[in-house]
């Protein structure tokens, strides 16, 4: 314990002895990231999928663009290494710039060389393998190898919530995932091994995988770990004594006198979250860099560069300024809005059976703006209210419903969370609605064994109704967003999209977007072309907050009381302390400065 302590203070040294270098390396990749390279890939892919006459990419149609639109694929594919040569060269960057800053040499035209030769040893064989490494060593990537680039992989909270849905889909999801663990646990020292040996990917992992056997790797995990759980501390004690601080400011001073120190506040808590997070991985760099690295030294007495001060002064101004403006805003409430609030399947909180009149009428007394329902086709050409394919969860009925008739299945009894109801039809279900005055947001599912005129005939039975009902209409199947636009251009069609890869390009009137991989960009352009987003299926209030934060204009949720409490809290403008407290929740620490 005592060896782990004094390499976490070595490393810290070394961090604070160079403080203003770092912190302008990692502002400029942060503005390199956030202004150009992020913004830059998502239009290239946007333009590549246009030049395809290509909407989406998504798991429905990824098949069909691989036989159709070779050259699409081959676009993608290019995108994709030159991504991945972007992400190298940034981790490159800053394993150098520990080795050159320890031993006094800040020259930073001499490190743009040396990650540049770094990249262009990589050989286009290796490329498949850095790939598969930089997939594993994603779990590390908030306290490790985080950079702003990599930091926008994220794997989707659906895929999440489906994997523990079941014993066995959930023992299998661990499973995979602790392997996925040990396998970046076992290959951490790869990349040092390619920046600062030379090594050939293939040759990096066999070495780092010796380098870790034997439990050797137990050592730097543990002191990894340390570096954590002291920068999480170190930061909770100081957001405890700001917010209280701020507490004193508002019962002290008026309202409106108030701001100032609420916005210096705020500002101070960016800025030493940037700090203590630029520093945690520093510090967790340097500790994996010093195992069998003998070329790095931590104890170096330099200064630091005075170049290297004038940019970060020049970094500070332009971060500084947008923050301090961005902080009034915020403190202020002057861009809050109200986001629509939706209820997922037609529950709130497991007050009934998903999908059910007698779930509705419960639901509707919360007052949601929307209600959110899925529709199935029957074997009839009817419409059943249903979520699931199958009807064996719900009814205990090994069937879907393209396998029964409408009369069939409104005769099943449904049950869910110590709840039953009939199966109802979408006419009934429709009926009920109306009756409440109670806006419907409808989910058109489909199934390989739809009836070709499926959608004209919903069109027909349903379309104008809806419109007269101020109701809203969904699909995670892009040709049912086409095909209804195209039979009526006033009817409002959602896209429902699992992940955000491209900047929105569609016929849809707005977009149901997964919440994990949502995003203030995705957003800020859909609006640039008036239409709506939605985000999908926000359960926790700091969730929720967030995507009233990033200007989501509706959340669906399955906990629509949580949701009104949410939205209650964030838009109140007692005290400038609970902006701030909300700002700590909702804003994760190291992306709180914003350009």
């Amino acid at each position: 314990m005592r060896a782990a302590w004094e390499d976490i203070q070595g490393s810290w040294r070394g961090f604070k002895q160079h403080w203003i270098t770092y912190l302008a390396l990692f502002l400029g990749l942060d503005l390199l990231n956030q202004w150009v390279i992020i913004p830059l890939f998502r239009w290239v892919t946007t333009v590549i999928l246009q030049a395809g006459e290509i909407p989406f990419i998504s798991y429905q149609n990824i098949v069909i663009i691989c036989q159709q639109h070779p050259l699409v694929i081959i676009g993608l594919l290019v995108e994709l290494l030159l991504l991945l040569m972007v992400v190298y060269w940034q981790f490159a960057l800053l394993l150098l710039s520990i080795r050159e800053f320890s031993v006094g040499r800040t020259g930073f035209y001499s490190l743009l060389q040396n990650s540049w030769q770094a990249v262009r040893r990589l050989r286009p064989g290796s490329l498949p393998l850095m790939l598969i490494y930089f997939i594993l060593i994603i779990p590390f990537a908030d306290l490790v190898f985080r950079t702003p680039l990599l930091a926008k992989v994220q794997i989707p909270a659906f895929i999440v919530d489906f994997m523990t849905r079941s014993d066995r889909l959930f023992i299998f999801f661990i499973a995979t995932y602790l392997v996925i663990l040990f396998l970046g646990i076992r290959w951490l020292f790869t990349l040092p091994l390619m920046v600062f040996r030379a090594q050939r990917t293939r040759t990096a992992l066999v070495n780092s995988w010796r380098k870790t056997a034997h439990w050797q790797w137990i050592s730097v995990i543990s002191r990894l770990i340390l570096v954590g759980l002291l920068a999480t501390i170190g930061l909770g004690i100081v957001y405890g004594v700001i917010y209280g601080f701020q507490i004193g400011w508002d019962h002290l001073l008026p309202h409106s006198q108030a701001l100032v120190p609420a916005v210096a506040n705020l500002t101070l808590i960016q800025v030493v979250s940037e700090i203590v997070t630029v520093g945690s991985m520093i510090s967790s760099l340097m500790i994996i860099t010093q195992q069998d690295f003998g070329e790095i030294q931590y104890t170096t007495n330099g200064a630091n560069s005075h170049h290297y001060g004038w940019a970060l002064l020049v970094l500070v101004v332009i971060f500084g300024g947008a923050t301090i403006a961005n902080n009034h805003v915020y403190l202020q409430g002057e861009d809050d809005q109200r986001p629509i609030t939706i209820s997922h399947r037609g529950v709130a909180d497991n007050n009934g059976v998903q999908n059910t009149i007698p779930a509705l009428e419960k639901t509707h007394r919360l007052h949601p703006d929307y209600v959110e329902m899925d529709v199935h086709e029957t074997r009839d050409h009817q419409f059943v209210v249903m979520h699931d394919e199958n009807l064996k969860e719900l009814t205990g009925v090994n069937k879907t419903p393209y396998q029964l008739t409408l009369k069939q299945l409104t005769r099943l009894t449904a049950r869910e969370n110590g709840h039953s109801a009939k199966v109802a039809s979408f006419d009934q279900y429709l009926n009920a609605a109306e009756h409440l005055h109670q806006r419907l947001l409808v989910e058109v599912k489909t199934t390989p064994h739809d009836s070709p005129g499926m959608l004209k005939r919903f069109d027909q039975q349903y379309g104008q109704r809806l419109k007269r009902d101020h109701d809203q209409v969904h699909s995670l199947d892009y040709g049912v967003v086409a095909e209804l636009k195209h039979r009526d251009s006033t009817l409002p069609v959602l896209y429902i999209q699992p992940y955000n890869l491209s900047y929105p390009n569609s016929q849809a009137d707005g977009y149901s977007m997964e919440y994990s991989t949502l995003n203030f960009d995705f957003i800020r352009q859909a609006h640039r072309q008036h239409k709506q987003v939605y985000a999908w299926t926000v359960n926790q209030p700091s969730l929720m907050k967030q995507m009233i934060y990033d200007h989501t204009d509706g959340i669906i949720t399955d906990n629509l009381r949580e949701l009104n409490s949410a939205i209650d809290d964030y838009l109140s403008h007692q005290s400038y302390a609970n902006r701030i407290m909300n700002f700590i929740l909702v804003v994760p620490a190291g992306t709180r400065l914003e350009p």
